[in-house]
């Protein structure tokens, strides 16, 4: 994990660790009472913070720089990983990785967006905004999953499909458009995890799911805070004011019927902690995938059919 970064509504924590840093520089064990003092405050401070996030201040900690990604997922929750490349047809896209895993010893199939932390990962990683060739990639491995039988488990995290001229000169909204029908047609268990930025059909396109899992600190819509602004108002710098009125929280979300669980994350966000935070989603998946496991293949399809078609129904 990189360094400590600190957001904008989180400069009172940044204050008193700052301090407490100075003071165990210090190396005076009389100051043990204070140190212990402030370290309380921090931790009560943290969590009234992070209790009364407003949605726009839940986007941002979403996208944190420090928040695991599925490559963290697959290193700590799953066994034997081996990643499989390309599309067959055009290239190899790295904002989406995918292949072979073993979880608790079963074999699972493993599609997921990926960021990257530093400048040359993030654009080795496309800042995890898949091409055609990504999504075409995750539906190969998706179809490959149904042949053998084996489990879908995606993990959810980009900001939208990748809107350049080369993207869409090879494709885009087509290859978008066919994994959500294809998905929705899997005769295997898909369970989908959306552990940061859930953004419009380039998060949908590996979305299609039996069970959609969200982090409690993630968010889930159609379009960015700042896009939405920049359409409505013309001004991408109402993103707050937008966030407020798209609700993608997960709080919201789950109203809806679009996911199933929150997944609570440790105090301060999943940035804070990834061990606890990623064998949380890891409880929430094996006790979905028990139960998804027990239906036959016709009722994974139509599971998956209602599930959907439930969402067009408006909450109280």
């Amino acid at each position: 994990m990189a360094g400590t970064v600190y957001m904008e509504f989180e400069k009172p924590i940044a204050e008193l660790e700052k301090k407490i840093g100075e003071l165990r520089s210090l190396g005076n064990n009389d100051l043990k009472t204070e140190i212990d003092a402030l370290e309380k405050r921090v931790e009560l401070k943290r969590q009234e913070i992070f209790e009364n996030l407003s949605r726009w201040q839940k986007a941002q900690v979403a996208r944190h720089i420090n928040r695991p990604f599925t490559l963290d997922y697959i290193k700590q929750l799953f066994t034997d990983f081996n990643e499989l490349h390309g599309d067959r047809n055009y290239g190899d896209d790295h904002a989406i990785v995918g292949g072979l895993a073993r979880l608790d010893g079963q074999p699972v199939m493993i599609v997921g967006h990926q960021k990257g932390r530093d400048t040359k990962e993030k654009v080795f990683r496309n800042f995890g905004m898949p091409n055609p060739e990504g999504y075409r990639k995750a539906l190969r491995l998706f179809k490959m999953a149904e042949q053998f039988g084996l489990p879908i488990i995606t993990f959810v995290d980009t900001p939208g499909a990748y809107p350049g001229i080369g993207a869409e000169e090879r494709g885009q909204a087509e290859a978008i458009a066919r994994n959500l029908r294809e998905m929705s047609e899997l005769k295997v268990p898909v369970i989908v995890c959306i552990t940061g930025e859930g953004g419009s059909g380039g998060a949908l396109a590996i979305a299609v799911g039996n069970r959609v899992l969200m982090l409690e600190h993630s968010v889930y819509a159609v379009i960015s805070p700042e896009g939405c602004a920049a359409i409505l108002w013309s001004d991408g710098t109402k993103g707050a004011q937008a966030a407020e009125a798209l609700k993608p929280a997960a709080q919201d979300i789950i109203k809806l019927g679009v996911i199933d669980e929150i997944v609570h994350e440790p105090v301060g966000g999943a940035h804070r902690d990834h061990e606890a935070t990623i064998q949380a989603m890891g409880s929430a998946i094996r006790r979905h995938l028990a139960e998804l496991k027990e239906m036959s293949p016709e009722q994974l399809v139509e599971d998956r059919y209602q599930k959907f078609r439930a969402m067009t129904q408006m909450a109280d």
